[in-house]
Order: structure tokens, then C-alpha cells, then sequence
């Protein structure tokens, strides 16, 4: 990632957030899809490497990777003695509570998932996420993207790593977002979401990164949004 972009987090988040509202207004979650569902419903819904191995089992890799982290704080191994207790702290509730975000959000949406939608077999018309309070006839509960965040998750640690270990903090932020694209596309050739639905978790998992970030550092000039202190290699 680009320094000058990766040194602005509040302008980042800013721009991602706005990225996303176009998206949202281009109409292009029902047209991706069509790409991939048919009148008898989503193909690959029930494909056992989808089911088993990228969705049931890389939940299960995530859970346990939280776990590491949170033993890590108390004895940390490998990559975890770069950091201080605080940032290892800071880097296993950053990714406790961005799935837990995006879980509560979950409860509160009536956006039902594609293969709900009578376009693919199902019962539900088409609604938007942003049409609150709006049923679509459906079971809802799908917005935004509940698996994704077993991996954008972890995007937030990028706040954690950046300023004991800089390269490291963006090569941890490609991989988080890379996994967390991979899962969500992995969910819309299913049917269980949209394009949207993916983008959003990834957004709001780094929000929640960026506001814990802002709380531990509140003490250390953190009011300049706008930029961050220049970050030297350890």
C-alpha cells in the first residue's frame, strides 16, 4: 500500500467510504448476481470445497487465530515480540470486535441473502440495504457480510503493527484484505451475499481498527485525523 495513502488513515477511511456509497449506487450487487445464479437457484451453494473448506473451515482457522492472539498477549511468539503488551492487546480486541460489529449490524438488517431473492428461487424481492425497515419478504439477517469478517477482520491490525513495524503492518493489511475478497467471492458465487456486502465488512472492519487505534493513542496527538507521525522501520 502506498505511504502517503497508508499514513492517512481518516482521509482512507473517508475515501473508502465514499468508493463504497458509489458502488451502492450503481446497482451492480443484483446484475453480479445474475452472473452467477440461474431461476433454479445458485449452483454452487452446495459445492463441498466452498461449504467445508472455505467457509466452515476457514471460520474455524479465523476463531483460532484469535485465540493465538489472545494468548499471544500474556506470551507472545514470533512476530508478537515486535510488539509492546498494549499493541498486542490493541490487535486481538481490534479483531474480537470487528466481527463482533459486524455480527450486531447482522441482527439488525432486513436484507435478505441472493438465494432468498424469487429471482433465484426463492421467496423475497429485491431490496436495497439502505431501504431500513423495509421487509423484503425474506428472512434478512444478511447485511453485511458475516464471513468476510472472519478475515477483514483482521485488517484493523494494521493500526496495531504500523509504528513498531511498518512493512510488516502493510504486508498484514494486503493479506487481510486478499483473504477477506477471497471469502466474500467465495459467498456471492453461493449466493449468500453481494458484492456490497463484502465491501462493507471490510469498511467496517477497519473503522473499528481505526476508533480503538484513536482510543489507546488518545493520549499521543492522535486529534490530527489528517495524517500520522512518520513511521521509521524497526
Amino acid at each position: 500500500m502506498n505511504r502517503c495513502v497508508a499514513g492517512r488513515p481518516f482521509a482512507w477511511t473517508l475515501l473508502t467510504l465514499a468508493l463504497l456509497l458509489l458502488w451502492d449506487a450503481t446497482g451492480f450487487d443484483l446484475a453480479q448476481a445474475r452472473m452467477v445464479g440461474t431461476p433454479m437457484g445458485f449452483p454452487w451453494r452446495g459445492n463441498w470445497f466452498l461449504v467445508q473448506v472455505m467457509h466452515e473451515g476457514a471460520r474455524s482457522l479465523s476463531c483460532l487465530i484469535v485465540l493465538a492472539l489472545f494468548a499471544g498477549i500474556r506470551w507472545p511468539a514470533g512476530i508478537l515480540r515486535r510488539l509492546r503488551m498494549r499493541e498486542r492487546a490493541q490487535l486481538a480486541f481490534t479483531v474480537l470486535a470487528s466481527v463482533l460489529a459486524v455480527s450486531l449490524i447482522k441482527t439488525t438488517s432486513h436484507t435478505s441473502c441472493p438465494w432468498d431473492l424469487q429471482l433465484f428461487g426463492g421467496v423475497a424481492h429485491y431490496v436495497s440495504h439502505w431501504s431500513w425497515g423495509v421487509q423484503d419478504g425474506g428472512p434478512g439477517g444478511c447485511f453485511p457480510a458475516g464471513h468476510a469478517s472472519a478475515a477483514f477482520a483482521y485488517a484493523g491490525g494494521w493500526f496495531a503493527w504500523r509504528r513498531a513495524a511498518p512493512t510488516l503492518a502493510r504486508r498484514w493489511l494486503i493479506g487481510a484484505l486478499a483473504a477477506g475478497l477471497l471469502l466474500g467471492l467465495v459467498q456471492q458465487m453461493r449466493g449468500a451475499h453481494y458484492m456490497s456486502h463484502t465491501l462493507w465488512t471490510a469498511w467496517i472492519c477497519w473503522t473499528v481498527g481505526f476508533a480503538i487505534d484513536a482510543f489507546v493513542h488518545r493520549g499521543a496527538g492522535y486529534a490530527r485525523l489528517a495524517g500520522s507521525p512518520k513511521l521509521n522501520e524497526s
